[in-house]
């Protein structure tokens, strides 16, 4: 049996007590550091992702589609998302549609066409898209961006997006309502 006298036992108490002191000290500046977290992100207290739909947590690409209709000129917009962003829902084109060429807005404000009332998950690995359809009578003017503001079924997502990507816009350019698919 081993016998510790006071002297060995006042010995361990002292750095016992001084590591328990920098543990709880750690402790409490772990605790600050989630408690200011947790009220710079809601959706972190929640275990919530921020939402793909706002326009910081997206990308957006125009590209050229092949004519399917006579008299116009098709481009296609398509979002991503990536990893780490709750997936959303979109329906209807997008709103507030300018285009622009060196940062130069072009003057040419976009109408929409098609299904305003379709509801598409959008999210990293569920990418989708929308149509430009711009009127091919020789009046065009080049583009090299698009900014826009989605729509959500309750309405309208706070803040503007950008796609980036070579068209050419004319007057009577219209945009179709978001679908599913790169």
């Amino acid at each position: 049996m081993m016998r510790t006298d006071r002297k060995t036992a006042a010995t361990l108490a002292v750095p016992l007590a001084a590591t328990m002191a920098v543990a709880a000290v750690l402790a409490g500046v772990a605790g600050a550091g989630a408690a200011q977290a947790s009220q710079v992100s809601p959706a972190a207290d929640r275990g919530v992702a921020p939402s793909a739909c706002r326009p910081a947590n997206h990308l957006a690409k125009i590209a050229a589609e092949p004519a399917n209709s006579a008299g116009h000129r098709h481009y296609r917009v398509t979002l991503t998302a990536p990893r780490g962003y709750e997936s959303c829902e979109l329906a209807g084109s997008p709103a507030d549609v300018r285009f622009s060429n060196h940062g130069s807005d072009s003057g040419i404000a976009a109408g929409r066409y098609g299904d305003q009332k379709t509801v598409v998950t959008f999210g990293h690995g569920h990418p989708v898209h929308f149509d430009v359809q711009v009127p091919n009578d020789g009046t065009g003017k080049p583009a090299d961006g698009a900014s826009f503001t989605l729509r959500a079924p309750e309405g309208l997502i706070p803040g503007t997006s950008f796609a980036e990507g070579a068209l050419t816009v004319a007057a009577g350019t219209l945009i179709g309502p978001v679908q599913r698919g790169a």
